[in-house]
């Protein structure tokens, strides 16, 4: 699938900087921590067995800002379950956020960290035949060539104003439902030069509430 706002508070910082004294602006934070680029992550993930049962959400803690995502156990079951289970297994620790397409989609999720890798397994669930990828929502990548609804470990944001324009064929996971600002400053990480600032990495999930499986 084919993804420029800076947090409000560090823009009303940064507008301090005429003050007198420019304390406030010598104090403001940096949008983004620096960091390094993660190395690919080795290792084997399984297969979750079964499903997750009950209202769940998981919180994605970045090196720009943490965001929720809540996890739509009705509608995609098999979906979430492995997504979850790569949560628990930690495939997305210190992972990094290697497609930005500022009013597109964000994307990570790739254990490899440049668009080509996945938990080695995947997952067939069709989505929703009424989805339409709405800003906010959160739905799985896949290549062309794999059938709709296929998924593996990586995962997107959408960032469009409105609607993404993409055919239903991504697996539903959810909805980004608090910290969108953290989004829209990984979207800002891309300059008018088109080129990166820093990078931008999922330093952990979370998971929040029912958890339990069927």
């Amino acid at each position: 699938p084919a993804l420029a706002l800076l947090l409000a508070a560090v823009l009303v910082l940064a507008a301090c900087g005429d003050d007198d004294d420019g304390e406030q602006a010598a104090d403001a934070p940096e949008a983004c921590a620096e960091v390094d680029v993660p190395s690919p992550k080795q290792g084997e993930f399984q297969k979750p067995g079964k499903e997750l049962s009950g209202p769940t959400s998981a919180v994605v803690q970045t090196n720009c800002g943490s965001f929720t995502i809540e996890l739509d156990v009705e509608r995609a079951p098999k979906t979430t379950s492995s997504f979850a289970g790569l949560v628990e297994q930690g495939l997305y620790d210190d992972t990094l956020i290697h497609r930005i397409e500022p009013g597109f989609v964000v994307q990570g999720g790739d254990p490899n960290g440049d668009g080509t890798g996945g938990p080695g397994y995947s997952v067939d669930e069709p989505p929703p035949q009424d989805l339409t990828y709405s800003n906010a929502t959160v739905a799985m990548a896949k290549t062309e060539a794999e059938p709709p609804g296929r998924s593996g470990s990586q995962f997107f944001v959408v960032t469009a104003p409105a609607d993404a324009g993409l055919p239903p064929d991504y697996a539903l996971l959810g909805r980004a439902t608090e910290g969108y600002e953290t989004i829209e400053t990984i979207e800002g990480l891309i300059g008018p030069d088109g080129q990166q600032a820093t990078p931008a990495v999922i330093e952990t999930i979370t998971p929040q509430g029912g958890c339990s499986r069927r």
